[in-house]
């Protein structure tokens, strides 16, 4: 890692070469982690909203490009090298309200009044090395999507996509399995 940026908060760390950019890209951090992100060499995270809470933390490889998505993170995202992630794109380690109506409501009163919220179930999400996700696309808590896969634009997943696997709609479903493996060069 890279000596750190004063402009970025204290707990992000950037290897040589990656960049955050974008006006609001912090606007609901508030993780208190050693190292609430960490992002590899040549990654770049363009317009990315990182709503990391106080125990949440993202972990980005190398040579990745994620532009105008949103990380929603309470416990942990971890991305491979050499993923591309589209605009619009939404991952989230959790649901961050109740399901439950009757629960939903108290959550909502305990956040209007400032009181401790009740807790929310929240699964780590893993992207393997290769990945490509579509603009558009929902990553739910819980999924592991694998190496070499491909999710195409507006998808919601909701399971976890095998390796080389191509995947798309809502729920998403597979489509074709064990892709050709990319080329680098």
């Amino acid at each position: 890692m890279e000596p750190h940026d004063p402009s970025l908060p204290a707990n992000v760390r950037l290897a040589r070469d990656a960049r955050i950019s974008g006006p609001n890209a912090f606007k609901r951090f508030v993780s208190r982690r050693e190292f609430a992100i960490t992002l590899g060499a040549r990654s770049h995270a363009d317009g990315v909203h990182f709503a990391i809470g106080v125990e949440g933390r993202v972990a980005i490889g190398e040579d990745c490009y994620l532009n105008d998505c949103i990380l929603l993170v309470e416990q942990e995202i971890r991305i491979g090298n050499h993923v591309m992630i589209g605009w619009g794109a939404t991952i989230a380690d959790s649901d961050f309200h109740p399901t439950a109506p009757l629960e939903r409501v108290e959550d909502a009163i305990a956040l209007a009044e400032g009181r401790a919220r009740p807790p929310i179930p929240s699964k780590p999400v893993t992207i393997g090395d290769d990945v490509y996700i579509g603009p558009a696309c929902t990553i739910l808590k819980g999924v592991s999507i694998g190496e070499g896969a491909f999710v195409e634009p507006g998808s919601v997943v909701t399971r976890d996509v095998p390796a080389g696997a191509r995947v798309r709609g809502n729920p998403a479903v597979l489509v074709q399995a064990d892709q050709a493996k990319p080329c680098r060069a």
